[in-house]
């Protein structure tokens, strides 16, 4: 019997790479792992036209990946901006997924000190260019070591300009269509999770809470992480993961917590 497949969405400025802490825990509990670059991310080249970074070319991009790994159904993970690309990918066709899980992601564009934060970052990007913004990230951020800030700036800098400037507008203007993805997601029986951690500062608990409510979803909060459950509780967001995959039907609505096996096996990583 061939292993049930998972595709994993990253998040804004980010890559396939993000998942790698989650991605061996995965495949030894039995399931065929994808993570991709959303176009115009780090190795997958993008076009230079705005226009062509719609979500619904994102959501497009999603399904042919689908195709090309057998045709579905998979377990469909979006985190943060990969969240909204799942959504319009299930609202468009939902019987090509398993399952959903919205992982620190929202129900329309982002709030707070993040939505701050990403107003300047599209400004700086669309006055300097990439150069300014990496300059003024790093004069803030934490130093971190080599090897990891080595790829980290290899990485940004491999992004398109493009697409970072468009997906930042996904993330400050996308609207509400949380009740389109849950007439999409209850006509095809589509189970959905919306996960986040305990200290996520991307949207507020409260909302992700809300948002699942309107979703009837399952409901998991990660403890000891913020937005980015697979750095920060790699163990927790494979319990929650795996569990909801092995019984989508049943509700959890408290924290997870498991021990996860040592890992006997990698998932696979594409551009």
């Amino acid at each position: 019997m061939d292993a049930p497949g998972v595709l994993l969405l990253p998040g804004y400025a980010a890559s396939k790479e993000d998942f790698l802490p989650i991605m061996p825990a995965l495949a030894a509990a039995g399931f065929a792992v994808t993570a991709l670059d959303q176009r115009g991310q780090h190795e997958s080249p993008g076009p230079d036209e705005i226009a062509a970074y719609s979500l619904e070319a994102f959501a497009d991009d999603v399904h042919r990946v689908i195709d090309a790994l057998g045709g579905g159904p998979v377990h469909l993970v979006g985190h943060s901006f990969g969240g909204l690309v799942a959504r319009a990918a299930v609202i468009a066709d939902p019987g090509r997924m398993r399952t959903l899980t919205l992982l620190s992601s929202g129900p329309a564009g982002i709030v707070g000190r993040r939505q701050a934060a990403m107003r300047t970052i599209r400004l700086v990007l669309e006055r300097g260019g990439p150069a300014a913004v990496w300059a003024a990230l790093h004069a803030v951020e934490r130093p971190r070591p080599a090897p990891a800030a080595d790829f980290l700036r290899r990485r940004f800098f491999a992004h398109n300009q493009t697409s970072l400037v468009a997906i930042a507008q996904h993330l400050l203007d996308t609207p509400d269509r949380v009740a389109e993805l849950a007439a999409a997601a209850h006509g095809a029986g589509l189970p959905v999770l919306v996960a986040h951690g305990d200290g996520d500062d991307g949207w507020p608990a409260a909302v992700q809470g809300d948002m699942a409510r309107r979703l009837a979803a399952r409901y998991e909060v990660l403890p000891g992480a913020r937005h980015d459950p697979a750095a920060d509780a790699p163990d927790a967001l494979v319990a929650a993961l795996v569990g909801f995959w092995r019984t989508p039907g049943v509700p959890a609505r408290r924290p997870a917590s498991a021990v996860v096996a040592e890992a006997s096996s990698a998932g696979r990583v594409t551009a």
